[in-house]
């Protein structure tokens, strides 16, 4: 008994070895090696069916993938033979602070995406440069496109270019992209299919900007203005204005005050409302003053607040016995999230 667990072991051990140098073998791509081993264990009949275990390299495999690290030329190579056409959602990251002699994406490598994957409906950017990467040479098929610390350039979005580009976009994430300013976004006004629009720290957007986007922008469902110099107040005017049929808004409480809510009473479709810290205004509205003009609001549902301080004390009492009809969540700031390189 005892030689035949010794035996057990050492089998055990050799497959293991076998295993990790299919893996790290210094010749050949990881999936080519993946692909290796795949086709040995489906070859020799001792072993169980390799379908019996979660699937290595098929298309559900590369449904959601997140490349980081990865240069352009690696990224050619999995478009070329592994990306299948059930792709869906890509992260890709850039090399916007290593210097001009770090690889780049380039319009050909978003149009081989496009072509390679014609199911695409997400693409998530982060510290890429697209000054040199026009938004026409992105897939054509995205319905959600995010930039988190990208470069644009001045006429990346301009409201003259091709109307038929992205004509499918509903979501577009605009997160710490210093280079966004007024003109680029009034040319989100293009988009007639866009309905969920996301500024996390897009400090040279004015308030008359704002105002004047959101004119042509009425058909927004979702806003989120967060970390921007817009104050509170001024964004919740323009969405009264303009926004009528919004269903969820989340702002920073920054320059937040009663006069403030009392421009989003009656909103007739929103569901959705959340006020996110720290508290940095005197002017801050009571617990009772938020109650109150929620109930002005018929179809709100949800209602947040992070970062006030109000986490466990009588606020958030107040809140929950004013707002039965609501999910009332009251909890601290999240930590501001590291990007995702970090």
């Amino acid at each position: 008994m005892l030689e035949t667990a010794y035996w057990k072991r050492y089998f055990f051990l050799f497959v293991c070895f076998f295993v990790l140098f299919f893996l790290f073998d210094l010749q050949g791509t990881p999936c080519s090696r993946l692909q290796n081993l795949q086709s040995w264990w489906e070859w020799n009949p001792s072993l169980p069916k390799f379908n019996q275990f979660p699937p290595l390299l098929n298309d559900s495999f590369l449904a959601d993938r997140t490349l980081s690290k990865m240069r352009p030329k690696v990224m050619w190579h999995l478009l070329r033979r592994y990306m299948a056409s059930r792709l869906h959602s890509l992260r890709l990251g850039g090399y916007l602070f290593s210097g001009s002699q770090a690889p780049q994406l380039s319009p050909a490598l978003m149009r081989a995406l496009g072509q390679k994957c014609p199911n695409l409906k997400r693409l998530c950017l982060h510290v890429a440069d697209m000054s040199m990467v026009p938004i026409t040479s992105l897939p054509s098929t995205l319905r959600t496109l995010e930039l988190h610390s990208c470069e644009i350039s001045m006429i990346w979005l301009q409201k003259e270019q091709d109307p038929t580009v992205l004509p499918l976009l509903e979501c577009i994430v605009l997160d710490r992209v210093p280079a966004f300013r007024d003109e680029h976004l009034q040319g989100l006004t293009r988009f007639r299919a866009l309905r969920s629009l996301v500024l996390g720290g897009t400090y040279r957007v004015t308030e008359t900007g704002l105002d004047a986007s959101l004119q042509e922008l009425s058909y927004l469902q979702r806003l989120e203005v967060l970390g921007c110099t817009l104050s509170a107040d001024s964004t919740l005017l323009a969405i009264s204005r303009h926004l009528r049929d919004v269903r969820k808004i989340r702002l920073t409480v920054g320059g937040l005050s009663a006069q403030g809510l009392v421009f989003l009473e009656g909103m007739p479709a929103l569901e959705s409302l959340c006020f996110q810290g720290p508290l940095i205004t005197p002017e801050m509205p009571t617990p009772v003053q938020l109650v109150s003009s929620c109930l002005t609001m018929p179809k709100l549902r949800v209602l947040e607040v992070q970062g006030l301080g109000w986490e466990g004390q009588e606020a958030e009492k107040v809140l929950c016995k004013g707002l039965p009809h609501c999910m009332v969540i009251v909890r601290a700031c999240p930590k501001e999230s590291m990007d995702w390189w970090m």
